[in-house]
């Protein structure tokens, strides 16, 4: 097989004589980080579960559309395309963040230093700009708690900075199911400021019915040197998108047309509207062995989302408290930031300390509406049930040290987090009472963590943190029954203990390994689901346990491959009860494992390039055990699958001018699957379906001036 893509390799090259090709992407086994010590740390160094994402990975024949793409491949994090953009991907760490049923919780989300969280820890990654990203950095384990609020993972994105000659780039891709992508971008420095500039259009008619989706995107980042040791930097970026809600399948419509929507959807014509800018700056300024950072940065994003609850359960006769079938708000939001760094010569060692403050801040206008007018008509916005104003703010303190001598390494945190959230009701009609109160929480969480260098290519290392997770405004929204807000919920905490090594195998492999275990008080749990509005409340102890393995290696005749593989068993320590479909008293015994979590997940890539052509050629393997679907584990779980992927591409150089091109098929057996589950769905409907046999091709094009 080797020999067969060296000779197709060769007549490629051989169709374009006299140019040059450009660099081949090179496996790097190492990497710089700032994830988790907030300062520049080899990756290899640092007593964490962390993991780079290069640009070459982010795009490895993709769309750049989802992180999902490029975090296929990363231990302990699972990235579920729901192929639901109205629902985003479904993200979780270790377990955390499992449970939400759109957007993320339980994972920390941030982009070019602006939080893509909000305060009170739900987050969207769909507006994440992989175009121009430089990198992902993704952290696991008690490092993670250092990020506060929710933090039982952190993902952070970076953009490159523009440098050197001004260049052009555009882009295309197309693929099944009416998908496409063109991209159009610019970067370099003039005059001593770098920019980058990116706009792009996503489009698809969907996998499933009624899932069509377009996206639009754009950003600039500018950088500049006011002072010979000071760096400015202006972020900006939009995001528009409309996206239809096919929802999720009961488990006889998944069996029977998976790739189907339930009436309801189509009867109320389920969509969702999201529009967002936001801007940020930030400044860094080195003073010889000390530096000081500052950051600020605001925003605006707006929601309209046309639900599928009957008009039935929403007439004011019989439930005169409930707000409706449309959810409509105007989010202002921003936050402001502070750290001073500094190093120093201490006991025969080097000192480095960090001191930082974070305050952000979240406005909501919310509204609810009716999703019908009259007896007739449906998917329309009616009258208005719903009227309030939401404040969520956090004021954060946080001290890191980290002490290197020799072949030790000790890193120490303490971080004190305070939430507070103020709900203001301006929906005071019959029986429907005033809601208003305000609730504060507030937590202090250490970490300690220390590196040993057994020798120069082995690193052990072991570490412990508190961690804590308060509940979101959504999840505080109703009480079971359909009352009013949820005063009384109360964040979950966690204990986290990890411990690893990190491995040169000779000079071409890297393992990576991570033993962990977590245990968790008042996890937050599914009270009661019913009238299109879910409830919650805190159940007792969890234990999360489990072992994560990482291993990038290259091999002679330009092959290279990655393993990476979890091990999560995540269960429930003291029973408790609770509603599922079917049951509205359910007990959830002792042992039982958290729902949309799996308990094995594997990916395995090997990619081999042939340097004289640019072509390369490569193959993926993802697999995945079954899945639990709500917090009993009696009703259909989601089975586990194994798929298969190919892609090749080829990338050359003219000149001043470099051409990409890609072919990729996913799911190249055409299995049939549950990508992502709905966990405690109101109707039974956990199960999203993943596509069979895809094909995605794209072509790109770059410039230097």
């Amino acid at each position: 097989m080797r020999h067969r893509l060296t000779r197709l390799a060769a007549l490629l090259a051989a169709s374009f004589p006299g140019y040059l090709l450009a660099d081949s992407p090179v496996l790097t086994l190492d990497s710089v980080v700032v994830t988790g010590s907030r300062v520049e740390h080899s990756s290899f160094d640092l007593p964490a579960a962390v993991e780079v994402v290069d640009a070459s990975r982010i795009g490895a024949d993709q769309a750049r559309v989802n992180a999902s793409e490029a975090l296929a491949g990363t231990p302990g994090i699972n990235v579920a395309n729901r192929q639901n953009y109205a629902q985003d991907l479904q993200i979780s760490s270790r377990g955390f963040g499992a449970r939400s049923a759109f957007g993320v919780r339980g994972v920390r989300l941030i982009a070019d230093g602006i939080p893509a969280s909000m305060p009170d820890g739900q987050g969207q990654a769909a507006t994440f700009n992989l175009d121009r990203a430089e990198r992902l950095e993704v952290m696991r384990g008690p490092m993670s708690s250092i990020y506060g609020n929710s933090s039982g993972g952190v993902i952070q994105l970076f953009t490159r900075d523009g440098k050197g000659a001004p260049s052009v780039e555009g882009g295309f891709s197309a693929g099944s199911y009416g998908s496409w992508k063109a991209n159009l971008a610019a970067d370099g420095e003039v005059g001593g400021v770098g920019y980058v500039i990116d706009a792009s259009r996503f489009a698809t008619d969907g996998y499933r019915d009624h899932s069509a989706a377009t996206r639009d995107q754009s950003m600039v980042k500018l950088t500049g040197s006011p002072s010979a040791d000071g760096k400015l930097t202006f972020v900006a970026s939009t995001f528009h998108q409309q996206a239809d809600d096919p929802q999720g399948l009961n488990w006889s419509s998944y069996k029977s047309d998976p790739s189907g929507v339930v009436s309801n959807a189509l009867q109320y014509n389920t969509r969702k509207t999201i529009d967002q800018t936001q801007g940020g700056l930030n400044y860094v300024h080195r003073l010889g062995n000390h530096q000081v950072e500052l950051s600020a940065y605001a925003g605006q994003r707006s929601v309209i989302q046309y639900q599928s609850i009957p008009r039935a359960t929403q007439l004011i006769g019989s439930n005169p408290r409930h707000s409706g079938g449309i959810i409509d708000f105007d989010r202002d939001y921003a936050g402001v930031s502070g750290r001073w760094s500094s190093r120093f010569a201490v006991a025969g060692g080097q000192l480095t300390t960090t001191l930082g403050v974070d305050y952000e801040q979240s406005e909501d206008a919310r509204r609810g509406y009716e999703n019908y007018i009259g007896s007739t008509i449906f998917g329309v916005k009616g009258n208005l049930r719903r009227k309030e104003t939401d404040r969520v703010n956090s004021f954060d303190q946080y001290a890191q040290a980290e002490w290197q001598s020799g072949d030790w390494s000790l890193t120490a945190g303490v971080r004190h987090s305070r939430v507070r959230f103020d709900i203001k009701d301006k929906y005071i009609v019959g029986l429907n009472g005033d809601d208003s109160g305000d609730v504060s929480f507030e937590k202090t969480t250490p970490m300690l963590a220390v590196l040993y260098r057994l020798t120069p290519t082995l690193n052990l290392y072991a570490s412990a943190a508190r961690g804590f997770e308060t509940p979101t405004l959504n999840e505080q929204f109703y009480t079971a029954g359909g009352g009013s807000f949820n005063f009384n919920l109360k964040p979950s905490t966690s204990t986290h203990y990890e411990t690893g090594l990190k491995a040169y195998i000779g000079a071409d492999s890297r393992l990576d390994l991570a033993l962990f275990q977590i245990n968790t008080d008042d996890e937050l749990v599914v009270e009661d689901s019913s009238g299109g509005r879910t409830s919650y409340k805190n159940a007792g102890q969890t234990t999360r346990r489990g072992l994560e393995l990482a291993l990038d290696s290259r091999w002679a005749g330009n092959l290279s491959s990655r393993l990476a593989y979890t091990l999560l068993d995540a269960t429930y320590n003291d029973a408790f009860t609770t509603r599922i479909f079917g049951n509205p008293n359910a007990t959830v015994a002792a042992g039982s494992h958290l729902p949309g979590v799996a308990a094995q997940t594997l990916f395995g890539e090997l990619v081999w390039r042939h340097p004289a052509s640019g072509f390369h050629a490569g193959i993926e393997g993802v697999a995945r055990s079954k899945m639990y679907v709500e917090d009993t584990n009696t009703l259909q779980a989601a089975p586990g699958w194994a798929i298969a992927n190919l892609r090749v591409g080829v990338e050359r150089r003219y000149g001043q001018l470099r051409v990409n091109a890609f072919v990729r098929v996913d799911n190249i057996f055409d299995r049939q699957y549950v990508g992502s589950v709905i966990v405690g769905d109101t109707n039974g409907r956990f199960y999203e379906s993943a596509p069979g046999r895809n094909w995605l091709a794209g072509v790109s094009a770059r410039y230097s001036f």
